[in-house]
């Protein structure tokens, strides 16, 4: 059906860290410090008639400057999957950091959707605020504002169908114009929390993570979350969370066996 699709999930990065860099004012939840890893995705969403991409991973020098470790490159991911970086796509920007448009530059024919709150916020001063800054790299916002010159971008308010069967809803909080994204499955509809969820922890135990634009956002989307998930949703997909793909169908051979799984009935087409 041209409104289901096979949802792809992809680790490429991972970091080693500990529970107080992760948490916001951690020491308030009583628990004690501890080691945490924190993995890092790109995730597609694909039926026999087109292809969605979410978010582009971080660059080798965003990467670098934060001492991320690569488990696969970017470019070698979207090859696997039989995606043309240099094609047009339609990509779907949850959020301007690092780790999500740090390849943004090698979609040059991409249309992109984002948020209009998200945009306007690092195309202002505001977003160049060090505290802000630190979770972006300056030639990768300079990536969006030339992919908005040239007439490439879409934002929405609120919510927006982007294709047939999926839907981004805005929920701000970790930034301004945060976006998660419903997916309709063979096997349920799927939520990608992006990083509205970085761990599946955060949302079960209410403990927002330590990077937030505006909190009480990050609460009601925490809210907002739970809604859509006893309205019908089925799978909640966090942004972060190492545990992801234990979730779901690992793929296992190719490739991406061992760094990738899936939700939904695979494509019967070529990809």
């Amino acid at each position: 059906m041209s409104d289901q699709y096979e949802f792809t999930i992809v680790k490429y990065g991972t970091r080693h860290g500990h529970r107080a860099e992760v948490y916001l004012n951690y020491h308030v939840h009583g628990q004690p410090d501890g080691p945490i890893d924190m993995d890092y995705f790109v995730w597609v969403a694909r039926n026999a008639e087109r292809t969605i991409l979410f978010d582009t991973g971080f660059s080798v020098q965003g990467g670098a400057n934060r001492n991320r470790t690569f488990v696969a490159e970017i470019p070698d991911i979207y090859a696997a999957l039989g995606i043309d970086m240099d094609a047009e796509q339609t990509l779907v920007v949850t959020h301007a950091h690092y780790d999500h448009i740090g390849n943004l530059a090698a979609f040059p024919k991409a249309r992109i959707v984002i948020a209009q709150a998200e945009l306007d916020f690092w195309l202002s001063s505001m977003g160049e605020r060090s505290q802000f800054a630190w979770s972006t790299e300056p030639e990768e916002i300079d990536a969006l504002r030339t992919a908005v010159e040239e007439g490439r971008v879409t934002t929405f308010t609120d919510s927006i169908e982007v294709a047939p069967g999926i839907e981004l809803i805005q929920v701000g909080g970790h930034t301004p114009g945060q976006a998660i994204a419903r997916i309709r499955t063979a096997d349920g509809d799927v939520l990608l929390a992006s990083d509205a969820v970085h761990y599946y922890e955060e949302y079960d135990d209410d403990m927002p993570f330590a990077f937030v634009a505006d909190l009480p956002g990050m609460y009601a989307g925490f809210d907002r979350i739970r809604e859509l998930l006893d309205g019908g949703v089925s799978h909640l997909v966090c942004g972060h969370d190492p545990s992801t793909l234990d979730r779901f169908t690992a793929v296992t051979a190719g490739p991406l066996a061992g760094i990738a799984a899936t939700i939904g009935t695979p494509r019967k087409d070529p990809a």
